[in-house]
């Protein structure tokens, strides 16, 4: 069945709000567009209703190298940070009312190291450094699921905010089996349909060399697509539950965006810490005088820069889309889905706050 066909049997509506943006060819134009979009969506997003829960699981840490986290404003000593991926698992209703649960950034740790990247960092230091010391498994997938007390036949949609060191073999099956195997690869999720963007899956299918590091393109040989649903834009799942694409650091790239007690959250890896979205309370050495010679409102997660001016514009629409944080009136409800860990090594490059992932509810 087409991407097509199965998105029809779903309950997908797609956002008329930021419809045409993408059109607008002054970027400073697109910018200021954006901005009162950004204000009709969320005021009619609120108004749709919560979602009914939402879970988030540590999966693991992997060393990510500073210039990149901070697009090379940040000073320190350790070259490397630590970052740290989690599972969100989030419960919702959908719009014919039936209860639904999405499965964000289903990571799974032994896909990633097939990245270019990754392989290279373990040829370069050995597995006892990069499996010991700059990577920390807290949980499997499987272990993370039942730690939000679900099973992976409970999960109804999979998405990622893009796709980089993703393995989808190991999430959506094969048709063949992979190399060293006998049987083909059962999805991990075996009632689940994938959503991503179109965009995004054209990327893997065929990176330029600028991308080549970050991405395990030998994943699409023989991969299941039977349940793959590709969209072009932004996409509601639900009664407060949105994928909102924000691109820049990939062209696919999508942030997941709830509504929530707390007021809604929104989560990508355009940036790496609340220090990226908000500089100007930064204490990493650099970040904020950087900012402010710049008149930078946001700093990059810059590992492709793909376009740094689109990744910008979708970094000030994740302020603009997040409300107030509770803990701490300064920030915003930005949860990045790989988020710099508070590790003493890599003294000063310490986040001011830690997010720590979403709950409410129950699964």
């Amino acid at each position: 069945m087409s991407s097509k066909n199965l998105l029809k049997q779903v309950t997908l509506e797609y956002i008329q709000e930021f419809k045409g943006l993408n059109s607008i060819l002054l970027k400073g134009e697109k910018f200021g567009q954006m901005k009162n979009s950004v204000d009709n969506f969320k005021k009619r997003f609120k108004q749709n209703g919560e979602i009914e829960a939402v879970k988030t699981v540590d999966l693991v840490s992997a060393a990510y190298p500073l210039a990149f986290a901070y697009a090379g404003a940040a000073i320190g000593i350790n070259p490397y940070v630590n970052i740290v991926n989690r599972l969100v698992l989030v419960k919702f209703l959908d719009f014919n009312g039936e209860s639904k649960i999405l499965a964000w950034e289903p990571t799974i740790r032994e896909g990633s190291a097939k990245a270019p990247f990754f392989k290279q960092l373990i040829k370069q230091y050995g597995d006892f450094l990069s499996y010991k010391v700059l990577t920390t498994e807290y949980n499997t997938l499987l272990s993370a699921v039942s730690k939000a007390g679900i099973e992976p036949e409970d999960v109804d949609y999979v998405s990622f905010d893009h796709l980089h060191v993703q393995d989808l073999r190991l999430l959506m099956g094969t048709t063949k089996p992979m190399p060293g195997e006998t049987e083909n690869r059962k999805p991990f999720f075996p009632n689940a349909k994938f959503i991503f963007q179109k965009k995004e899956m054209d990327t893997l299918r065929s990176p330029h060399p600028m991308q080549w590091a970050w991405y395990v393109t030998e994943c699409v040989k023989d991969l299941d697509e039977k349940n793959l649903i590709l969209i072009d834009g932004d996409v509601e799942l639900g009664r407060g539950v949105a994928l909102i694409h924000t691109p820049g650091h990939t062209d696919g790239n999508q942030s997941l965006c709830v509504n929530t007690p707390d007021g809604i959250w929104v989560s990508s890896e355009n940036g790496v810490s609340l220090d990226s979205y908000f500089p100007e309370y930064s204490k990493i050495p650099g970040l904020k005088s950087y900012a402010k010679f710049y008149l930078r409102e946001v700093i990059l997660n810059a590992n492709t820069l793909e376009d740094s001016l689109d990744q910008y514009d979708s970094m000030v629409k994740e302020k603009l889309l997040a409300d107030v944080n509770k803990r701490d009136p300064r920030f915003k409800n930005i949860q990045p889905s790989s988020e710099v860990g508070k590790f003493y090594r890599q003294w000063p490059v310490i986040p001011q706050f830690q997010m720590g992932g979403m709950n409410y509810g129950k699964m």
